[in-house]
């Protein structure tokens, strides 16, 4: 004969269950994930150009490839403008495998090329920081 089982017992079971697949297994241990600043000089002439680029085709192709785009600004320095975004990748290994992609996709390769022909270079400097984060970040 079957007993049936508590709403309290089954909820308790599943929140262990949950937690512990949701917590490391030691208070020092991160997770592998790195985050991937990336800044690229661009220019006050064409800057709505670059952002309609990528808005409206970048930002999907990377999508398309994988791409966790976490956060995206807009910065003004001492003599550049900058456009200043933030991507989360499960590993470096991924991440370099996925820029690949993306770099030979030819979609891109030819919004590249068009948007660079009738509006001019649009990126200047890039550059990029893989970050890990510490055992005490939030």
């Amino acid at each position: 004969m079957h007993r049936p089982i508590r709403r309290s017992a089954l909820l308790a079971a599943a929140l262990t269950a949950a937690a512990a697949f949701a917590l490391p297994a030691s208070a020092t241990e991160r997770p592998t994930m790195i985050e991937q600043l990336r800044i690229y000089e661009i220019f006050d002439g064409n800057k709505e150009a670059f952002h309609a680029r990528f808005r409206d085709h970048a930002a999907r192709i990377m999508k398309a490839h994988g791409f966790d785009i976490a956060a995206m600004w807009e910065a003004k320095g001492k003599d550049r403008t900058e456009f200043v975004y933030v991507l989360r990748w499960h590993d470096e290994a991924t991440m370099r495998e996925r820029w690949a992609r993306f770099m030979q996709d030819a979609e891109w390769s030819k919004i590249k090329d068009s948007s660079a022909a009738e509006h001019g270079r649009m990126v200047g400097a890039i550059e990029e920081r893989v970050m890990q984060r510490t055992s005490y970040s939030p």
